[in-house]
């Protein structure tokens, strides 16, 4: 049996992997689990939080082990972790991913960015910072990010046994998808070689920050503006999708667009801007503008129903969105 590198005062060495619906996070958990128990003989337990079931939803899923002779008896959310996988960079616009890290915290990120930008991103003070391209090998490999982000995880934990986890893959795998099963090893590979990783101590006079409860709630009776008015409703017009992006989104090329409006027929989320003009006999005319990005999900089903080839499907870079992005021009609306 292996000994944990860290333990908190219940005995748990503990893992939350923030992910988005659709990224396989609740999955990496079990598997991660899995092999922490049968492999290495740790004592060990996996579950998941979520709100809506859906493909873009923000999704944790905890993770806990320890020593045999230590007895699992909490089913509390990991609110203290030692390692936080984030899957989806983009969650920490809206989700505070880091929340309840200590200084020698590890915190895994799928990011092509440095691990000093991503300090800055984050927020936080110090700890080490791993980084992983996980969209990057997943398209390349043909398999999912989950796979990546694991092997990126079980070289950071050392106590933990990559070939416990590849036997893990071919047991999940290889009976109803046993030609997923070398891609999926293969994504794991490279997520373990090519995660690199720094770490930063907390400069002198700062401390780390208060540890705050996932659930407390952001308006409450402390909080709540007088009269109780709902300051953010969370209808159409104040929502952003962009978290939601799984790494793939459309790029519009104005010069091939003959504004047919086969794309907005079937976006789901309005993404499209259009403009009433003229057109070349003087008749009034609706021109697409470009996309707000804001409601945009990468669903791509506007990049297969163009017919000019206008749009096309590209990996998201950073800051590709907001140079790109046309507002909606929203009358009610205030931004």
């Amino acid at each position: 049996m292996v000994t944990l590198p860290k333990k908190n005062d219940l005995g748990f060495f503990e893992i939350r992997l923030e992910s988005i619906g659709g990224l396989g996070a609740n999955l990496a958990g079990k598997m991660l689990a899995e092999a922490g128990v049968m492999g290495v003989g740790l004592n060990g337990v996996s579950f998941s939080s979520y709100g809506s079931e859906k493909k873009g939803s923000p999704v944790k899923a905890h993770i806990r082990f320890c020593d045999t002779n230590t007895h699992i008896r909490a089913t509390s959310p990991v609110e203290r972790p030692h390692v936080v996988g984030i899957f989806h960079e983009s969650l920490s616009k809206t989700v505070n991913v880091v929340s309840g890290i200590y200084e020698d915290s590890l915190v895994l990120v799928n990011s092509t960015q440095s691990p000093a930008v991503l300090k800055e991103k984050l927020n936080m003070v110090g700890g080490t910072i791993a980084v992983v391209d996980a969209i990057g090998i997943a398209l390349e490999e043909k398999n999912r990010v989950n796979m990546v982000m694991l092997g990126a995880l079980f070289r950071l934990c050392d106590f933990l046994d990559p070939q416990a986890m590849r036997d893990v893959i071919r047991k999940a795998l290889e009976k109803k998808y046993p030609q997923a099963v070398q891609p999926a090893l293969n994504a794991f590979e490279r997520g373990y070689k090519e995660v690199v990783s720094e770490t930063f101590a907390v400069p002198p006079g700062q401390e780390m920050p208060p540890v705050i409860r996932m659930d407390t709630p952001i308006l409450g009776y402390e909080t709540q503006p007088i009269g109780g008015t709902i300051t953010n409703p969370g209808n159409s017009i104040l929502k952003d999708l962009s978290i939601s992006r799984a790494g793939m989104m459309p790029h519009f090329a104005d010069e091939k667009c003959i504004h047919c409006a086969a794309c907005d027929n079937v976006c789901p989320d309005f993404c499209f801007v259009w403009e009433e003009k003229p057109d070349k006999k003087g008749r009034p005319q609706m021109f697409l503008q470009g996309i707000d990005y804001q409601y945009c999900k990468g669903c791509l089903k506007c990049v297969q129903a163009c017919p000019t080839e206008a749009l096309s499907d590209a990996r998201e870079e950073e800051g590709y969105a907001e140079q790109h992005r046309v507002p909606h021009r929203f009358d009610l609306a205030v931004r």
